[in-house]
């Protein structure tokens, strides 16, 4: 069993930057892709960002390419997503996830095992 606990939410203006981290507890999840998703209030969860378990391979979604950088710190066991020229549209609950599939698809939702609570973030115009 992975618990993971997102941290690094908060308050943000517009055009500003924050870096969510997102920590394993229980069991590592060296061996785990990790993902990040966002859901805005009456909206549907989008996808953010992932990287393999390997470290080698990252995604992005569409609103996130250029802007967000993910990646992931094996000595301390956690993966990092940092958002730069944040907007308002990026207010959402921001979800972390990880994957034990073989071949997953990390676009998908569906392809992940364990979640996290979820971190707000908030961003001002």
């Amino acid at each position: 069993q992975v618990q993971l606990v997102e941290s690094g939410g908060g308050l943000v203006q517009a055009g500003g930057s924050l870096t969510l981290s997102c920590a394993a507890s229980g069991r590592s999840f060296a061996n785990y892709a990790v993902g990040w998703f966002r859901q805005a209030p009456g909206k549907e969860r989008e996808f953010v960002a992932a990287i393999s378990w390997s470290g080698s391979h990252t995604y992005y979604g569409e609103a996130a390419k250029g802007r967000f950088t993910i990646s992931r710190d094996r000595a301390t066991n956690t993966v990092l997503l940092q958002g730069n020229s944040l907007k308002p549209e990026d207010t959402a609950v921001y979800h972390c996830a990880a994957s034990s599939m073989v071949v997953p698809n990390l676009r998908s939702q569906n392809d992940y095992d364990y979640w996290g609570q979820g971190t707000q973030v908030t961003v001002s115009s």
